[in-house]
């Protein structure tokens, strides 16, 4: 069997691999003292295959890892989404789960921004707000602009690249991959008003496959 590395893993992998082929051949108790890190870097970029569960009402997780306490936030204003608040789960990532991000809907991209920031520990609240991040909004098929969601990609503390694949105006699929950050990070979904959640906070969740919520 093998295992499905991300693209924006190949240069680490191979400097990390060289680095501790180095070692080495310095001296054999390095290479092995290293060796643990070359494989949790080769882990880091892991992108296994998902299955999206099926249903035009559902809205699935962007992310892998554990669901912070649901809020009542205001979405990034660079989305021309209003100043109401919204349902806001917040996913973080550890530097142990894997990183590519997938799409929540299927549908297509009608905005989209980048603002650089802070570097605060993404499982902190005040990182939605001061981070870096990517900022997606996405509007469903066959639905309007009222339930219009919006998407955000946050660096995290050691988490210093954000790399988003989407273009504004693209369409696309509940469950695809349309990005990663790497080490470390944090992921927020901004529901719709109305929208039914159905995972909990602190439940661990899986981009592409966990259900967050449903529109109803």
């Amino acid at each position: 069997m093998t295992l499905p590395i991300h693209r924006e893993g190949y240069p680490f992998i191979a400097l990390f691999a060289a680095v501790n082929l180095l070692a080495f051949l310095f001296a054999a108790w390095l290479g092995w003292v290293l060796l643990p890190v070359t494989v949790w870097c080769v882990a880091f970029f892991r992108d296994p295959e998902r299955h999206a569960p099926e249903g035009d009402d559902l809205i699935i997780c962007p992310a892998d890892g554990r669901l912070l306490p649901i809020v009542e936030a205001v979405p990034p204003a660079e989305l021309g989404l209003g100043e109401e608040p919204r349902p806001r789960l917040s996913v973080f990532m550890n530097v142990f789960n894997v990183h590519v991000n997938r799409n929540p809907v299927s549908g297509s991209v009608v905005a989209q921004a980048y603002r650089p920031g802070r570097f605060f520990n993404a499982s902190f609240d005040k990182a939605s707000i001061h981070n870096e991040r990517m900022s997606i909004r996405l509007r469903p098929d066959g639905r309007g602009e009222t339930h219009d969601l919006a998407v955000v990609q946050i660096a995290g503390l050691v988490a210093r690249r954000i790399v988003c694949d989407l273009t504004k105006g693209q369409g696309v699929l509940r469950g695809a991959r349309f990005g990663i950050i790497r080490f470390g990070s944090r992921v927020d979904v901004f529901l719709p008003q109305g929208t039914e959640i159905l995972a909990g906070p602190g439940s661990r969740v899986r981009a592409g496959e966990t259900v967050l919520a449903r529109f109803v």
